[in-house]
């Protein structure tokens, strides 16, 4: 019935709804009421612990918010249309707990494969649970296809791989796996393959379209795009898999707040259009960087210095808005770079509308790999030329 407000855990719309609608309609188009007169234009949140449920509840029916909460639901919808799923995403309290439940799937004793360089959350928590008996645990340079492919089988006494885990621009060295070639090879042995999408985001890259098994996101980042919310998301492409990630979610107690579930589907609405502006300056800001004196090296997928440009030109439909630089002076200069800027906020994480930046190495876990001078740019949606312009005064000083 109108204004029947519990209607929108199930969303009215089904999503074939939405199947003719290029992603950069559908971010905005899905997860919202039916238009019948009277209803909201946006789908209300409902800021409560506890349903109305009597007797024992249905599969769509909503009775506590720890098991599932109906304002999260058109987020969902929204993130499981950008992925190409058959199902909808299924959020989690935060990109790290949106890990723990992918990595839920690998079963006891089994190998896991994880990037070298890959997030330090991802590996922090990967090796805490090697450590605890649960995994067994292999890192591997993504970017090198052949050694990867080649450590799937296992051998040398190790067991076959149960999930390979690809990110793809790793952080911060941007290193670029061959999707396609690494789902098909790591399906060969049988293993699960779960793909960290953050940087790239749905609209750089969709995992799923290359066979991938799970797509996971620290929404904090892109899909949220205003650092202000702390939240995760996996999208499973079969129906046993997200079945299995909701039961883990409610048993742990990671299911987010509504109101964390409305600011993200707010920052989706614009996320193409953030998107394509932060893609955009990107790229101009890595030619000129590239070029600087006070530049060692610039690492961005779009230039074609970069090691993996062609295989991210093959998969990607943007090169990311992330950027990182060596700087010719050292940790020094790095450092002062980050206290001299006015533009770009000296801080951690990414994907925000404004612009960022950080030398990585200040963090104690972060790989010894990093070179001390590398600093990380998180490009914003501001103004390229004022970007520039700041960076450069920056560089410039002694």
């Amino acid at each position: 019935m109108p204004g029947d407000l519990l209607d929108l855990g199930v969303m009215a719309r089904p999503r074939s709804f939405y199947a003719d609608l290029s992603p950069d309609t559908a971010v905005v188009a899905a997860g919202r009421p039916d238009w019948d007169q009277g209803e909201p234009v946006n789908p209300p949140v409902l800021f409560n612990s506890t349903f109305i449920s009597r007797g024992v509840p249905g599969e769509t029916e909503a009775s506590y918010a720890r098991y599932d909460n109906p304002s999260n639901h058109p987020a969902e919808q929204v993130i499981g249309l950008l992925e190409a799923s058959q199902g909808d995403g299924v959020l989690f309290a935060s990109g790290m707990a949106a890990i723990d439940a992918a990595f839920s799937l690998v079963p006891p004793g089994g190998r896991l494969i994880v990037p070298s360089h890959a997030y330090n959350g991802t590996l922090a928590l990967a090796r805490q649970l090697a450590a605890q008996g649960r995994l067994r645990l292999s890192t591997l340079p993504i970017d090198q296809t052949d050694a990867v492919v080649a450590a799937l089988a296992g051998g040398d006494g190790c067991a076959p791989t149960a999930m390979l885990w690809i990110e793809s621009p790793t952080n911060p060295l941007l290193e670029i796996a061959d999707g396609p070639a690494l789902v098909e090879a790591a399906h060969a042995v049988g293993a699960i393959v779960a793909v960290d999408n953050t940087i790239a985001t749905p609209l750089g890259q969709r995992p799923l379209d290359w066979g991938a098994d799970l797509v996971v996101h620290s929404a904090s980042k892109y899909l949220g795009g205003h650092s202000d919310l702390i939240l995760g998301a996996v999208v499973a492409a079969s129906a046993d898999h997200d079945t299995a990630l909701r039961d883990f979610r409610r048993v742990r107690g990671a299911t987010p707040s509504a109101f964390d579930g409305f600011l993200l589907l707010r920052g989706l609405r614009t996320l193409a259009l953030r998107n394509a502006r932060s893609n955009a300056s990107a790229a101009i800001l890595a030619r000129r960087l590239e070029a600087h004196p006070a530049v060692d090296r610039a690492i961005h997928p779009s230039l074609t210095s970069h090691p993996g440009h062609a295989i991210a030109k093959a998969q990607m439909t943007g090169f990311g808005g992330i950027i990182s630089i060596e700087l010719a002076g050292g940790a020094a200069a790095a450092e002062a770079l980050a206290a001299q800027t006015k533009a770009w906020a000296p801080a951690t994480s990414l994907g925000g509308v404004e612009s960022m930046l950080e030398r990585r190495r200040r963090w104690p876990g972060e790989f010894a790999e990093v070179p001390e001078s590398l600093v990380r740019l998180s490009v914003g949606i501001e103004n390229v030329d004022d970007l520039w312009e700041d960076l450069a005064q920056a560089l410039a000083r002694p």
